[in-house]
């Protein structure tokens, strides 16, 4: 199992520099890999393939990209150029989106997005593999009248999916390499997302998928004050039906439940809970929630783990 962190330099002078500079502290660390999210800000893709071009000792990630307001075509030639950039090491995360984000920022609506995964899928694998698409869906065209290959990119490019409900995990355990769920503790991955993904891809015939379980977390003596700002942070998502869904199964009642927080010995044997629950790899986010020290102190953890 390997394990890894979410970096997030959104306070920084200049994002890029930064977020290369905790990249570099998170390799010296022995972490494994740096993973980078998609809303308004930075394009994930693009910071990806800077940090890994600049920290070759890394594995680089979007976790993940919204389908809808995206096309096929698009996301290939980003992913693509990630790839051939960090000469393999590119891992590429998709997602639903939510209905807020969708509607409010692109003023589309949010229309059957399994229907929308499934097509987007179809036509990026195509397109990652081979470099051309003649994909005619309900949702969605994407055809190729001249080549979309990107030299150096002739291995593929990992597909990830952000999936955690039922349908999405048949879909991903279909179409893709694995799965980045957030906010799904360690029981709601044993009993519920692990099955049905495995499952799935065993009837499509392919590979023993991904489980790569990003996870807010942080080492901290200060547990208390932590967990309360984390219950802050994170209540966005209990009111986003498919992460109450997921927090739920976990067992819990907030997000905050989910989180793994505590000394280095409390986290160690919550990273272990996931590993035992089915995770191939561990990712930690919100790890900058408790200040500089705490997150150093959270990453020597982490990297140790790593080895």
């Amino acid at each position: 199992m390997t394990v890894g962190v979410a970096l997030n330099a959104s306070d920084a002078p200049n994002q890029v520099d930064a977020t290369v500079q905790l990249a570099r502290e998170a390799a010296e660390l022995g972490l494994a890999s740096a993973w980078f999210g998609q809303a308004f800000g930075p394009d994930s893709p693009q910071l990806a393939a800077i940090v890994g071009r600049e920290v070759p000792a890394l594995q680089v990630g979007t976790s993940a990209i919204p389908v809808f307001g995206r096309h096929p075509l698009l996301i290939s030639s980003q992913a693509q150029t990630a790839q051939a950039a960090t000469h393999g090491r590119y891992h590429l995360g998709l997602a639903l989106g939510t209905k807020l984000l969708t509607e409010a920022g692109f003023g589309l609506p949010f229309e059957r997005p399994i229907a929308r995964l499934r097509e987007f899928l179809t036509a990026l694998r195509q397109l990652t593999e081979t470099g051309t698409a003649d994909f005619h869906g309900e949702l969605l065209t994407a055809t190729t009248p001249v080549p979309a290959r990107v030299p150096g990119a002739e291995g593929g490019v990992p597909l990830l999916v952000a999936a955690m409900g039922p349908q999405a995990l048949r879909v991903s355990g279909e179409l893709a390499d694995g799965v980045l769920p957030y906010l799904a503790g360690p029981r709601a991955l044993a009993d519920h997302i692990v099955p049905a993904l495995t499952a799935a891809a065993a009837a499509a015939g392919r590979p023993a998928p991904r489980i790569v379980a990003l996870v807010p977390g942080v080492v901290t003596d200060d547990t208390d004050a932590v967990r309360s700002k984390v219950t802050e942070n994170l209540a966005f998502y209990e009111q986003i039906p498919s992460y109450a869904r997921v927090i739920e199964l976990s067992g819990g009642r907030r997000a905050a439940d989910v989180a793994v927080i505590g000394d280095e010995k409390t986290v160690e044997a919550g990273i272990r809970r996931y590993r035992d629950a089915g995770a191939t790899e561990v990712v930690f986010s919100g790890t900058e929630i408790a200040g500089e020290a705490a997150r150093r102190r959270t990453w020597r953890l982490l990297g140790e783990l790593a080895r």
